[in-house]
């Protein structure tokens, strides 16, 4: 990565869900600024380790770690595992892993189902944030990027559950903001547009158009332009901004 921007260089950055989908670039975006990447799987190890080729081929510094970010038992001793293996726990970490997103009518919603999303936007940022935290306060630095959506503003019908858990996720880190901001701290949200990946494959032409005509840029997005934002907020030219929804949407809604 000669003749690149190496802000981030000699941090460690752990990316949630970093083999797939926006994680993907993401975990390259940050590679490019420096970091040593933790590139998180919960199953998919060859995935996880294709990232990490990808990214040593560019020069970049990676590493494959596979853990379930929503179980209490596998976050706990976390931090002390990446301390193993790098020589300490992460600075930076990015809450970007999810799980399935039914699209559900009300009539058939479930409390369950409005858990299933709590657990991968409000219950996994916690735990990570709380195995980190200690490290963090000692040495008065610590990034959190969570990844949001504009779904928020937007208020999908049908998707009322995934809605309402990306809303939590916002006040969440604005509460995160106040209270570590003295410690060092900033927590920050990337909300992204609909940037089509892996599991929206099979999606019609005539629906990414619809889309797209919506966006006053006139285009879709592309993965990479939430790595970048993601870059950013993780980067010391960040360092005076916190608390903050960044949407990266071409416009389609504005940060709240």
């Amino acid at each position: 990565m000669q003749g690149q921007e190496q802000g981030l260089r000699g941090r460690i950055a752990l990316v949630t869900g970093g083999s797939r989908g926006l994680g993907q670039a993401i975990s390259a975006a940050l590679a490019e600024q420096g970091a040593h990447v933790l590139v998180n799987y919960a199953r998919n190890e060859a995935q996880a380790q294709a990232v990490v080729d990808r990214i040593a081929s560019r020069g970049g510094l990676a590493t494959a770690l596979r853990a379930d970010v929503t179980d209490e038992a596998e976050v706990a001793g976390l931090a002390e595992r990446i301390e193993r293996q790098l020589g300490r726990p992460a600075d930076i970490l990015v809450n970007n892993a999810t799980g399935p997103q039914p699209m559900l009518p009300l009539e058939d919603s479930e409390w369950q189902d409005y858990m299933d999303q709590l657990v991968f936007f409000v219950k996994a940022p916690l735990l990570l944030v709380k195995a980190l935290l200690p490290h963090w306060k000692s040495q008065r630095y610590g990034r959190i990027v969570n990844i949001g959506s504009e779904v928020v503003q937007l208020g999908n019908a049908n998707f009322s559950s995934y809605v309402a858990a990306k809303s939590a996720m916002i006040g969440m880190t604005r509460s995160w903001a106040n209270e570590l901001g003295r410690s060092g701290v900033t927590a920050n949200l990337v909300a992204p547009g609909w940037i089509p990946v892996e599991r929206h494959a099979g999606t019609s032409s005539e629906e990414l158009d619809a889309y797209a005509a919506g966006v006053p840029l006139g285009h879709m997005g592309e993965s990479a332009d939430i790595g970048a934002a993601v870059a950013f907020l993780a980067s010391d030219a960040a360092k005076f901004v916190t608390g903050q929804c960044l949407a990266v949407n071409g416009g389609k809604t504005f940060g709240i």
